[in-house]
């Protein structure tokens, strides 16, 4: 894919899982949570509570760890047919607790990026879920300062991202996102047509998970790429 970057007036990135490491740690309370309900159903019964349930209430409570961890203590309930004990939920609400105040590690090639691309592009965080948990995680990554906006939307589709360049006064030929989702970073952008670079993370959650091979956007496997990219050279 070749971005005419002398057009870009706009760069945005994802934040969680392309900034800065986060599903990992929501993999890890599924899993305890996997071996805690182990005795109340075999593995294909648990993994599709999980996905029930998680899909139900990602469209009422929106995405981000509250409404995940009060999905766990859902499938909980529903598994041990209520006899899940105070003691237990409150481990999964502490789990929670953590969740919303953990350490931030930025991804490798993420800082020395922004700093180049800072002074040349105005850049913008453009990130789903919870209001308070994303700008919690932005003060804590330390990389604020480099980003001139800061979206926190409730969906990425097609629509949020017209509206985002109708209020920033931008052709889709000027604005380039980049992230790790398919289905919320590139296809939605590249369906609009503007530009998209796709940076695939190791992990992705359940409701991020598309199986789609296209063209039509541009990929780089770590942060530190992306300026070669956008140079016009060749990738080792």
């Amino acid at each position: 894919m070749n971005i005419a970057k002398e057009n870009l007036k706009l760069i945005a990135f994802d934040a969680d899982d392309t900034l800065w490491a986060n599903q990992p740690l929501f993999d890890d309370v599924e899993r305890d949570l996997r071996t805690f309900l182990a005795q109340y159903g075999t593995p294909d019964q648990l993994d599709a509570a999980l996905i029930a349930v998680q899909s139900q209430n990602i469209a009422l409570m929106g995405y981000g760890a509250k409404g995940f961890i009060l999905s766990m203590i859902e499938v909980a309930i529903l598994l041990t047919e209520g006899q899940v004990l105070g003691r237990e939920i409150q481990q999964l609400i502490d789990q929670g607790k953590y969740l919303l105040q953990y350490r931030i590690d930025l991804l490798d090639g993420v800082e020395e990026t922004l700093r180049q691309l800072s002074g040349a592009y105005p850049l913008m965080v453009l990130t789903k879920g919870d209001l308070l948990d994303q700008e919690s995680k932005l003060a804590r990554s330390g990389i604020g300062h480099y980003f001139d906006h800061v979206e926190i939307v409730s969906e990425k589709n097609e629509l949020t991202y017209q509206q985002l360049l109708k209020r920033y006064r931008l052709q889709p030929a000027e604005f380039l996102m980049i992230g790790n989702s398919l289905k919320s970073d590139v296809l939605p952008v590249v369906n609009i047509g503007a530009n998209a670079i796709y940076v695939p993370f190791y992990t992705t959650a359940l409701h991020e998970q598309i199986a789609v091979a296209g063209n039509g956007y541009g990929q780089i496997e770590r942060m530190s790429e992306l300026i070669a990219l956008l140079n016009g050279r060749q990738l080792l």
